[in-house]
């Protein structure tokens, strides 16, 4: 029970830190939507040995983690459980590619492990970016934003009720555990024989807490069709961010910007 609690107030959480005021903000939805994109494609185009052009994408999302007033270790927190699977996805590169490219005294630094730590990088990176569009823009601007790109209703719609039924399915579950756990005092969890049963009484309340919903959803008017978030036009910011975003963004992948400030502090 505890363990849902903190789940749903995790998710109020979420919702709280779109809510907040910043520059990042205050900017358009669809503007920060184009700029994740683009920032993630960017970033897994990077080739497998190129750590040090990697690196420098590291700056947007640190950037715009301040100038939001998000703490940059929130979002490590709030992904702990997603960045392990991300950070061992290459592991097995060190064992596949031997090939040597560095030598640091008598230690060889073979490709595999350039690559492993290149790949585990542009997960984060991508992770860190995605994060900072869901804590600095409402699920109903996403969507907004999302039906500006001319993306089907049906999917924008579907993403949103998924989102928000997330919240009704915890509580869902909070209540019949707190019912199974007056019925079985001093079990600790769920006992692997209810497990089935559990699961077949939590679907059928989601179904009839479904319908429940789409009733009333009907009663005030939806006819399909959403009206999300009222977003204001795009304006003069918007267009500046999202140009000076994706000049830096492909100036750091066409050049190599460590090496260019190298030489130039050597020389």
């Amino acid at each position: 029970m505890d363990k849902l609690s903190h789940a749903q107030s995790e998710l109020r959480e979420m919702d709280a830190l779109a809510a907040e005021c910043s520059p990042i903000h205050a900017l358009h939805p669809l503007c920060k939507l184009l700029v994740t994109v683009f920032y993630i494609a960017v970033t897994v185009s990077f080739p497998k040995y190129n750590f040090s052009g990697l690196v420098m994408m590291v700056l947007y999302p640190v950037i715009a983690f301040q100038v939001s007033g998000i703490p940059v270790g929130l979002c490590f927190y709030k992904l702990r459980l997603v960045l392990p699977l991300v950070c061992a996805v290459g592991l097995a590169n060190p064992f596949l590619d031997h090939t040597p490219l560095l030598q640091l005294g008598t230690i060889t630094v073979t490709g595999g492990v350039v690559s492993m730590v290149t790949l585990m990088l542009k997960g984060v990176f991508s992770l860190m970016a995605s994060f900072l569009l869901i804590a600095t823009t409402s699920i109903d601007a996403i969507c907004a934003a999302l039906r500006k790109l001319h993306v089907p209703g049906i999917l924008t719609t579907l993403l949103l009720l998924t989102y928000r039924y997330i919240g009704v399915m915890l509580e869902e579950v909070t209540v019949m555990t707190e019912a199974y756990s007056l019925r079985a005092p001093g079990q600790k969890g769920i006992h692997i024989s209810a497990w089935g049963s559990f699961l077949g009484q939590l679907l059928m309340r989601s179904m009839d807490r479904a319908e429940e919903l789409y009733s009333s959803m009907v009663l005030r008017g939806f006819n399909g069709n959403f009206f999300y978030a009222d977003i204001s036009p795009f304006c003069l910011n918007d267009l500046l961010y999202t140009a000076v975003c994706a000049a830096a963004f492909l100036c750091a992948r066409i050049f190599d910007i460590p090496g260019l400030l190298g030489s130039f502090f050597v020389g």
